[in-house]
């Protein structure tokens, strides 16, 4: 899909946690830059320098030196050519507001994580975050009133900027402001479990906006269904009118990058990675691939015990097959994330001890990132297990039929968005379910090599349908019509 930008765009800004570019300190004291990657990256780029800017926060010690040193504006040749404002917020404002709120409160109130006879307790601790939460969305809606142009359009990401579009609207009226969601919205009888007065100032905070955004239909209605139930608003299906104000809803399912994911798949170090992997699994073995996270919400625990039911229930699959289980450490500033991610390492090793024999490693398991290790696994696979408890999209899901050589069969989660696309061509699961699960991998592995081909022929064009730039330019587009 190509998505062209109006003559008339004008300014344009994104706002979001993390930016396009992130600082280390070298061994002599310099500070060298690292640009990222991704949709938002690729969409402000295809803008042009002048066109777009780019507001984020510093989110390391070397970031805040990084952003002292430029004044908050990193050289143009650091961040890719774009224009960013990086902001120096306090190390304990933002502690308190990402990690104590948008990752243990609203990321686990959206994906459904909450052990309720245990937790969420809403106390001092929380009242006290909440309130660095509101001055952390204050400092990015200061910094975007400061640099937005008259009648620039804001393009405001995700859970930890809730607030930003209300914040903005009151400073800048003349902006033309979006949210986008890229995490799941709770139904209205779980997202109730914020306190009242949070869960009306979050849904106040979007709809602050002229547009918001979601991944998927699904989370687009809960977000309404919220609206509705939570402040009485008027509602349709793509609009929330709130005391005089209307948001329009948008949906647009972000797509995997096929050119760039194939490029960067043929390069030498990811043969080099797949050379390694082929020799390790051995050869005439099926493989099932997944890369993940060790974010709760990923369900990695599950989809092992899922691989084990499979060599238990079908032991015809027992040195036949091999799973690939690459999950990268996140959050390991939590305890709860440090605990999750050793859970994963003792369940993968108890399976090798029990039924790892003459030279069969059931489980590879790889707990480093490794981008190019991440490719060879995709082209090695089989099958695609993706089996969140719940997912925005997951990229994932959509990036292993583009590269997998051979074509690969996909178990999914139901609970991811992806599913909303790709259900038709994958096998779909309940993430609760260890023996579907297995079940469902006994059925991905028994295809015939032409039936799972075809299959992963389809997947790959579904998935590539709306790829970064596009799905950025679509916001923005949407955004300017009136």
């Amino acid at each position: 899909m190509t998505v062209e930008l109006p003559e008339s765009a004008g300014q344009v800004l994104v706002a979001s946690n993390r930016g396009p570019v992130s600082y280390t300190r070298s061994a002599d004291g310099s500070l060298t830059a690292k640009r990222g990657g991704g949709g938002l990256v690729s969409g402000l780029s295809a803008l042009g320098a002048e066109a777009g800017t780019w507001v984020c926060a510093a989110l390391s010690e070397d970031d805040r030196a990084a952003a002292r040193a430029f004044a908050g504006r990193p050289p143009a040749a650091d961040t890719g050519g774009q224009s960013v404002r990086m902001l120096d917020i306090p190390g304990e404002t933002f502690e308190a507001a990402y990690n104590g709120i948008a990752n243990s409160v609203l990321w686990f109130t959206h994906h459904l994580l909450y052990q309720t006879p245990l937790e969420p307790i809403f106390d001092a601790e929380f009242e006290a975050q909440w309130e660095h939460y509101r001055a952390y969305n204050r400092a990015f809606a200061d910094a975007l009133a400061e640099e937005a142009a008259e009648g620039a359009a804001v393009l405001v990401q995700d859970y930890h900027l809730a607030l930003v579009p209300g914040l903005l609207a009151e400073r800048r009226p003349d902006l033309r402001i979006g949210h986008f969601s890229h995490t799941p919205w709770a139904p209205p009888e779980l997202f109730r479990v914020l306190p009242d007065e949070v869960a009306r100032e979050v849904l106040l905070g979007i709809l602050g906006a002229d547009r918001a955004a979601f991944l998927t239909r699904r989370w687009a209605d809960g977000f309404i269904a919220c609206c509705a139930a939570l402040l009485g608003a008027d509602v349709t299906a793509d609009s929330v009118t709130h005391e005089g104000r209307t948001t329009r809803i948008g949906v647009h399912g972000l797509g995997a990058d096929a050119a760039f994911l194939r490029e960067r798949a043929s390069r030498p170090d990811v043969d080099e990675r797949l050379a390694e992997l082929r020799e390790r699994v051995g050869p005439g073995r099926s493989t099932i691939v997944r890369v993940d996270r060790t974010e709760l919400s990923k369900n990695i625990v599950r989809g092992l015990l899922a691989y084990r039911r499979l060599l238990v229930d079908h032991p015809e699959w027992r040195g036949r097959v091999t799973h690939i289980a690459f999950a990268y450490p996140s959050r390991q500033d939590l305890a709860l994330y440090r605990a999750y991610t050793a859970e994963v390492s003792r369940v993968a090793e108890a399976i090798n001890e029990e039924f790892g024999a003459d030279g069969w490693e059931p489980v590879i398991l790889h707990v480093k990132d490794d981008f190019a290790r991440s490719l060879a696994a995709y082209r090695l696979a089989d099958v695609a297990l993706v089996n969140p408890i719940r997912d925005g999209m997951n990229l994932v899901a959509k990036e292993v039929p583009v590269v997998s050589e051979n074509g690969c069969a996909l178990v999914l989660s139901r609970e991811a968005g992806a599913a909303e696309e790709l259900g038709a061509d994958a096998l779909l699961v309940n993430p609760y379910d260890i023996a579907g699960t297995a079940e469902a991998l006994h059925r991905a592995l028994s295809l015939d090599a032409a039936t799972r081909a075809a299959q992963s022929a389809r997947l790959a064009k579904t998935a590539t349908a709306l790829p970064p730039t596009a799905w950025f330019l679509a916001q923005l587009t949407a955004l300017r019509e009136r």
